[in-house]
């Protein structure tokens, strides 16, 4: 079992390493409990499908806008501090989410407003925080680095939508806010505590034709284009988690809407504690295909039952194979990207895996609302399936890509063992 469990390493050995881990479980433990209250506030406000899924719309402009100009940023100012002012903004406006929850009408308006905030300051903050792993961190640690990182996610993960479930169903949403807010102020003196990480060379100010010139690298590689639209499709395709409100109502189980949230962070967190044998397993592309090809799987599976404990347990799987696609996506970005691109390359790479649930609510919303709830979870699930398996066929190079053997994470492996000795 020793050569499954997660290696603990990077915590032992880096200071910084140990206070953005930290950071990040206060963090987005809050964040997600706000993520349970924002679709409860709206469907509690509206009763409607279609504006509960129109939370993931009107995030999506924000979020392309400023993850492409976030990405660009993380290549020329200090990372830690852009972190740090982002999280911060995110503050502030959770804040305004909490004082308009104790007004005897919230505006509805008003939350989707902050809910297009919090996209954009997501967009600038996420390219900085997948950026600045590679300068925490040795390249060897790398992939148990990136294992760490997902667990803390995945705490929150499972650990927020349980407790946001309980909080905003017993007290409200108002709530669930002030707890958030309370979780970013922990985070935010974690934060201060890091080293600066400012870019390694002298570059000139953020341009177009910077951030051009990291959509033209990413487009010259076929490996790396492969991950963002697998992510991308097997997200928007079948994603039903705008539906669990509903979805928990549907099979008489109303109670249980914090589990459907935890259940696919669950099966993530099973695999990420067994991921040891994931950094010797050198096929990082077909395991990336396998990943996507297993959460759509499991999603049909998890649409054709009403027995709640096939549909948690089904969401499980799901979440398990999902990890398992994200955790080699992450070591084929890591190890082969160059620092002096890898904040613009972080701004591509989050666009796929927000972009993709975030048009998944609004895609399993306005389906249900045309069809049914059954039919948009089925057919959601059937569709990426088939898409995953015609990217992988139509791609080679993503395919069959070989940490051994592909050409850029081996020049990027030499190339910062040279820096790391001197």
């Amino acid at each position: 079992m020793s050569s499954l469990a997660i290696d603990l390493t990077p915590l032992r050995k880096y200071r910084d390493f140990r206070l953005i881990f930290t950071a990040g479980l206060f963090s987005y433990f809050g964040s997600m409990i706000t993520f349970v209250a924002l679709p409860f506030q709206i469907k509690e406000l509206t009763g409607s499908y279609w504006m509960v899924g129109l939370i993931g719309a009107v995030e999506i402009i924000p979020l392309i806008i400023f993850g492409l100009y976030g990405g660009v940023l993380a290549d020329h100012v200090d990372r830690k501090k852009m972190i740090w002012l982002t999280e911060f903004g995110t503050l502030v406006a959770t804040f305004i989410l909490f004082l308009n929850a104790l007004r005897d009408k919230p505006s509805v308006v008003l939350i989707f407003i902050i809910a297009a905030i919090f996209a954009a300051l997501s967009g600038l903050k996420r390219p900085s925080q997948e950026a600045i792993l590679p300068r925490l961190v040795n390249h060897g640690d790398l992939p148990s680095a990136s294992a760490l990182m997902s667990l803390r996610w995945q705490f929150g993960g499972i650990v927020g939508p349980a407790v946001g479930g309980i909080l905003v169903a017993t007290y409200g949403a108002e709530t669930g806010y002030l707890v958030d807010c309370l979780t970013f102020v922990v985070s935010l003196a974690l934060l201060a505590r890091i080293k600066n990480v400012p870019p390694l060379t002298t570059r000139t100010a953020p341009s177009i034709e910077s951030l051009m010139e990291g959509i033209r690298y990413a487009f010259s590689r076929r490996d790396l284009l492969g991950t963002y639209v697998v992510d991308l499709a097997a997200m928007f395709l079948a994603m039903p988690m705008a539906l669990f409100p509903f979805w928990a109502d549907a099979i008489d189980a109303p109670w249980a809407l914090g589990l459907f949230y935890s259940s696919i962070t669950a099966g993530a967190v099973i695999v990420t504690l067994l991921s040891g044998w994931m950094r010797n397993y050198p096929h990082h592309g077909k395991a990336v295909v396998l990943g996507a090809l297993g959460w759509g799987v499991a999603i049909v599976i998890a649409g054709t039952t009403d027995s709640l404990a096939v549909v948690i347990a089904s969401l499980i799987i799901a979440g398990a194979f999902d990890q398992v696609s994200a955790m080699f996506r992450s070591f084929i970005w890591n190890q082969s990207i160059p620092d002096e691109l890898r904040g613009r390359l972080a701004g591509i790479e989050m666009l796929s895996y927000l972009l993709g649930p975030l048009g998944g609510q609004a895609r399993a919303g306005g389906m249900a609302a045309m069809t049914s709830l059954r039919t948009s979870i089925i057919g959601g699930g059937l569709l990426c399936i088939g898409f995953v398996a015609a990217i992988a066929a139509m791609m080679p190079q993503f395919r069959n890509y070989d940490v051994r053997t592909n050409e850029f994470a081996v020049k990027e492996a030499e190339i910062r063992k040279k820096r790391e000795i001197s």
